[in-house]
């Protein structure tokens, strides 16, 4: 048991990464350090896209507008740290 809690605790911190990744490469499209046209950037960033929109989504719609600021990715990134910290945490901790 311990061992799948410990690889779920695993595919959420990969999730992590994923939403970090998503959110830097956003921030360089939009300060055009990289280029979208680019074929390679489109297709990394469509895979990522198709990763994290469909847990950003239904955050983004319980959040109040803001002025061109999106805090749906923190938001998710603190869940994905409650969920790997103190459920999982202390799911290991009772077996």
């Amino acid at each position: 048991m311990t061992e799948l809690l410990q690889f779920v605790a695993y595919l959420v911190y990969l999730y992590e990464i994923v939403i970090i990744a998503a959110v830097v490469m956003q921030m360089l499209m939009q300060f055009n350090v990289i280029n979208y046209s680019n074929p390679l950037v489109r297709s990394i960033y469509a895979g990522l896209y198709s990763i994290t929109e469909p847990l950003l989504k239904p955050i983004r719609r319980f959040l109040p507008k803001s002025s061109g600021v999106d805090f749906s990715a923190i938001v998710l990134l603190l869940a994905c740290l409650f969920v790997r910290w103190v459920v999982i945490g202390n799911l290991l901790k009772l077996v």
